[in-house]
């Protein structure tokens, strides 16, 4: 099994079947505050993302940064969007940070390689 494109297809499912339901299923819901859909949005566009660069590196890449990363960023957003307590706001961050640091490290790991620079 390749755990990889696995967790790149379930994070990429994921994102697309909560964009749909939040845009048809959730729309009065999320009209309920202010700042609900942006929410959605937002965690719907990191989601599905990450779940691209997940699936488009090598094994051994930062993918594991991102799932990470993604499931927490986009999964306390969205919990937030559907009136979750505020304070779980202040994990949000934290998904961020794993995300960003699977960025640097993929920067990181093509500087210190000697394929050709693109």
């Amino acid at each position: 099994m390749e755990r990889r494109g696995l967790i790149a297809g379930v994070l990429g499912a994921t994102a697309v079947a909560l964009g749909a339901f939040g845009a048809h299923g959730l729309k009065e819901r999320l009209a309920a505050i202010p700042e609900a859909a942006g929410w959605w949005q937002t965690a719907t566009f990191y989601l599905l993302t990450h779940a691209v660069a997940v699936g488009a590196l090598r094994p051994g890449s930062p993918g594991r940064f991102w799932a990470v990363g993604a499931a927490i960023f986009s999964g306390t957003l969205y919990a937030l969007a559907l009136g979750a307590p505020r304070w779980l706001g202040a994990i949000t961050p934290v998904g961020g940070v794993l995300l960003l640091t699977g960025w640097v490290l993929l920067a990181w790991n093509s500087a210190r390689s000697d394929a050709p620079s693109a």
